[in-house]
């Protein structure tokens, strides 16, 4: 917009703008000036010393040429290395690339060389008291996963000695897990009885961990960890709860010393079956099973209200193992109605690779039973390893640990193991207890090898009671009721989620229930890419500045323009709600009397990311369909991707031209509002007129 004024009318006023602008600091505004009062004898020599100010607006240009090929490895490197691992071996020589390619292969050889004695005091430490826990939750969690206490142990002894050649983190304490133990247990059990057949079950346990971790590995390998972030926080809460509370009423059989029992693992089976079973529970392991579960719990508190006494929670299981050992020698236990472990073999792990079973009709249960144990234990390791790497200030490589957990996994199988990651209990006792780096797995894993040497025989007679107090004990700690209320103030839909993710846990199946919860999170995904936010903007009084009307009520409307601002990338799902629902606005505006006739209308897309040639299409449609409302069509910065794919489907200038192209809404604003209206007579009577537009 062009206003001629004279040059001493020109000084003036700009003396009167640097006033304005130095009580206004820090704004950049444009200035609208507009003159009367000239006299008529003045009006002829008015052009001779006239100066022109021009009201800048800003073009949109399309980006830099790239060639397809450098786009697409563009799109590849961020989507699947968008930490940039190869950055370090820029500009190094031969042999340093080797070591670094070497070390980032092997993380232990990044922190083995400069390794101390005075390290190895705290994680010896450590690794022998994650290893009085380990020891009794790996007899645990073996019998919930419904394989023999010895594999248990197994799993705590291999996988820990390549986690700390391979893994990244420093407090990671790898072991079983109950989950994992859960799911393991109960999927296969659907088609074959562990009781009925114990080997077969054995070896579909090994099969199905050998996929586990091949599925682990290749997910690190191949870049594909954001696979498992569909496993959002509220399915993972809510599963959690419902597979803890699952896991709890599964001990009942052992608590209350019933011999037969249910295989199904729903809430109301369970109950059904404890309760069609009173003539079968004994007074005796009700009783021990009462006191020592009190014994763990309270242990427990006593280390959550004084961390620095986490050794009583992380030593109570090993106690109380010992201790219901000894009572159940010296009074008989067996002869008044407890149940043990019985005689458990001496000796390490043996080879498992010829028990793989990869043909039969069982391989789609052990494909299927691996890629979810897979993905849940790939989970609960990975956060809890971010978790503690951000408490003491250090980063975790997610793709490293994907491919550490998965390697230990393939050789555990190998090896006798099952399905093992890291442990958020055993974890934070590792934390706890001072842990400097991975070589306080080893030190466990030692110490679980001298067990199994030597230290067998004395488990002989630990009752299973115990056993199930202890894994009561461990999954309670899964049932995070506060996070459940956060969810539920911040996000009602990942509330209700959540609650299915429970529920149908409990009351349907593990598996079923967390796919169930997986959909939903799904399907909300899906709703918001076909059914992207829409808002219409007006102007805050008093500044250049546009936001949604809805939000900001102070907000008014443009008389002449419609103002949308698209808030998601548009493609072929959404072009059809797109154009129904601004085509839905534009009948709104027009059937508001108080407004004038709509003129333009105004997209603005800073929020579009990206388009296909589906949305490209929109726009030749929505313009064409635009023109026979007498409505002109305005895009707003538009990003890279959007201007260059508009301007390549528009090679003639049919739709998308320069003057309808702007960087901000309010450049557009002016200068479409300047082209509304006729060139107005700068010499009419009246006083001066100053209006300075903020």
């Amino acid at each position: 917009m062009r206003l001629s004024l004279p040059s001493h009318e020109i000084k003036r006023q700009q003396n009167i703008v640097q006033i304005t602008r130095s009580f206004i600091p820090n704004k950049s505004f444009p200035i609208l000036l507009l003159f009367s009062s000239m006299e008529p004898n003045n009006a002829s020599s008015m052009h001779s010393h006239c100066v022109n100010i021009t009201m800048e607006v800003h073009q949109v240009v399309p980006p830099p040429h790239k060639s397809t090929l450098k786009k697409f490895k563009a799109r590849l490197k961020e989507t699947f290395f968008p930490d940039d691992p190869l950055r370090q071996f820029d500009g190094q020589p031969l042999k340093r690339k080797i070591i670094l390619g070497a070390q980032y292969v092997f993380p232990i050889l990044q922190w083995g060389p400069n390794y101390s004695f005075k390290l190895f005091k705290s994680d010896l430490v450590s690794g022998l008291t994650i290893a009085s826990l380990a020891i009794p939750q790996g007899i645990s969690y073996a019998k919930l996963a419904n394989l023999p206490p010895i594999v248990g142990l197994y799993s705590s002894f291999v996988p820990p000695l390549v986690y700390a050649v391979l893994g990244s983190s420093r407090d990671l304490a790898v072991g079983p897990v109950s989950i994992a133990s859960l799911v393991l247990g109960s999927m296969l059990r659907q088609e074959v009885s562990p009781s009925a057949d114990p080997v077969l079950f054995l070896h579909l346990a090994f099969t199905s961990t050998f996929f586990a971790g091949l599925f682990q590995a290749s997910l690190g390998i191949l870049r594909l960890g954001f696979i498992i972030d569909f496993l959002s926080k509220a399915i993972l809460i809510g599963f959690m709860a419902g597979a803890a509370i699952i896991v709890s009423l599964q001990q009942l059989k052992s608590l209350l010393g019933i011999t037969h029992f249910t295989n199904q693992m729903g809430l109301i089976p369970v109950m059904t079956s404890v309760f069609h079973s009173i003539h079968e529970w004994s007074w005796q392991t009700i009783l021990m099973g009462i006191c020592f579960l009190v014994l763990l719990l309270l242990a427990r508190h006593i280390s959550m209200r004084k961390p620095k006494l986490f050794w009583v929670s992380a030593g109570a299981p090993l106690v109380s193992v010992i201790i219901s050992t000894l009572l159940v020698f010296a009074i008989k236990g067996q002869k008044h109605g407890i149940s043990v472990i019985g005689k458990l073999h001496e000796g390490i792990n043996p080879p498992s690779w010829n028990m793989l079973s990869f043909r039969g009709s069982h391989l789609g249960l052990v494909v299927k039973t691996g890629l979810v144990t897979g993905i849940l234990s790939l989970t609960e390791g990975i956060a809890v390893g971010r978790t503690f790497a951000a408490l003491k200030n250090y980063k975790v490589d997610g793709n490293k640990e994907m491919m550490a957990i998965g390697f230990m996994n393939v050789v555990g199988s190998f090896t006798s193991c099952y399905v093992t990651t890291g442990a958020f209990s055993r974890s934070a006792v590792n934390n706890n207890a001072g842990a400097k780096t991975a070589v306080s797995n080893v030190v466990m894993s030692v110490t679980v090898m001298v067990t199994l040497l030597f230290l067998m025989p004395l488990f002989q007679y630990t009752p299973n009671v115990v056993l199930g107090a202890i894994i009561v004990t461990a999954v309670i700690g899964l049932i995070d009721i506060p996070a459940a209320l956060h969810i539920w103030r911040i996000d009602k839909f990942d509330f209700i989620v959540m609650l299915i993710a429970f529920f149908g846990v409990i009351f349907v199946s593990v598996q079923i229930g967390l796919a169930i919860a997986v959909g939903l999170s799904t399907f909300r995904i899906l709703l918001q890419i076909t059914r992207p936010k829409t808002v219409m903007l007006g102007k805050i009084p008093g500044s250049d500045i546009y936001r949604n009307l809805d939000h900001y009520k102070e907000a008014e409307r443009i008389p002449g323009f419609l103002i949308l601002s698209i808030e998601a990338p548009i493609n072929f799902a959404n072009i059809t709600y797109l154009n129904e629902r601004t085509l839905r606005w534009i009948e709104e505006e027009g059937n508001i009397k108080e407004h004038a006739s709509l003129r333009y209308l105004i997209l603005e897309m800073s929020a579009v990311s990206a388009i296909d040639t589906s949305g490209i299409s929109l726009f030749k449609e929505l313009k064409a369909t635009l023109e026979k409302k007498g409505v002109e069509l305005v895009l707003v910065n538009p990003l890279a991707e959007v201007i260059e794919k508009l301007k390549k489907a528009d090679a003639d200038n049919n739709f998308i031209r320069a003057d309808n192209l702007f960087l901000t809404v309010g450049e557009a604003v002016a200068s479409l509002s300047s082209a509304m209206k006729s060139q107005s007579s700068t010499t009419t009577e009246g006083p001066q007129t100053i209006v300075a537009h903020y």
